[in-house]
């Protein structure tokens, strides 16, 4: 196995590990936000696999089609919407989540039948082992869900975090609604939150380290390391010690 490879597997074992911890979340208080992160969660197990399976024996255009779909266009919006959840309640979350489902399916057609161009089929980046990229295999309309999916998304991840950090230290509740529930840990929600910011960056860094490290190393080495940032700042949120967030998201619940 190359290191690339062993990279993927890692990522896809803690990808499947939070997406099982965030769905006994969502099986013991049926919160909305677990089973967004959940379904996140899983997908980015699904395009981590795609990626270890081309790491170990070599893309293939179905291999591509699931690692671009899963790990390019669904996962992060569907997390995002987990943000939502939590900021705007359940009301709005409904409504977003409509949407992301229309869009995914959208997506998910889109994925199917989308053309490839022809002298990427049997080349040497598709057998060879090589990291293909998007513009060279797909047209126009696959490129657009991933920008939207993972740009968009991440941003609204980032901006998320980073409100209801300046929020909490400025002795205001993060949610925006009727929710009056104070944190009462200001530190744990905070260092959560950060973890949350900084895993998302670290999953859109790929590109920038790129050029150092190649195209497939710096995939696999950000997405092992956002996956693991993510899932710390999962745990930290998650503790008992936070209980005033939990009180706020069942206050939440209950309003919707």
């Amino acid at each position: 196995m190359t290191l690339n490879a062993a990279l993927a597997a890692a990522a896809t074992l803690v990808a499947l590990a939070f997406s099982i911890s965030t769905f006994d979340r969502w099986l013991q208080r049926r919160r909305p936000h677990d089973g967004a992160w959940s379904f996140s969660l899983l997908l980015f197990a699904v395009g981590s696999l795609a990626l270890w399976w081309a790491e170990a024996r070599g893309w293939s255009l179905s291999s591509f089609r699931v690692f671009f779909l899963a790990g390019a266009i669904l996962n992060v919006p569907w997390l995002a919407l987990g943000t939502v959840y939590l900021l705007f309640g359940i009301k709005v979350g409904k409504i977003v989540k409509t949407w992301l489902i229309g869009l995914s399916g959208a997506a998910v057609g889109v994925m199917l039948v989308a053309p490839t161009k022809q002298n990427q089929l049997t080349g040497t980046d598709m057998s060879g082992g090589a990291l293909p990229q998007g513009s060279e295999i797909f047209g126009v309309a696959p490129r657009v869900f991933a920008a939207v999916g993972s740009g968009v998304a991440a941003l609204l991840i980032i901006g998320g975090a980073m409100w209801s950090i300046i929020r909490v230290l400025r002795g205001r509740v993060p949610a925006v609604g009727q929710a009056q529930q104070q944190i009462t840990n200001t530190r744990r929600h905070v260092a959560s939150n950060t973890l949350i910011a900084v895993g998302t960056i670290i999953l859109s860094a790929s590109g920038t380290l790129a050029g150092r490290l190649g195209e497939d190393r710096a995939f696999a080495v950000t997405l092992l390391l956002g996956i693991v940032v993510l899932f710390a700042g999962f745990l930290v949120s998650s503790s008992r010690a936070d209980g005033s967030w939990r009180k706020l998201v069942d206050l939440q619940t209950q309003e919707g």
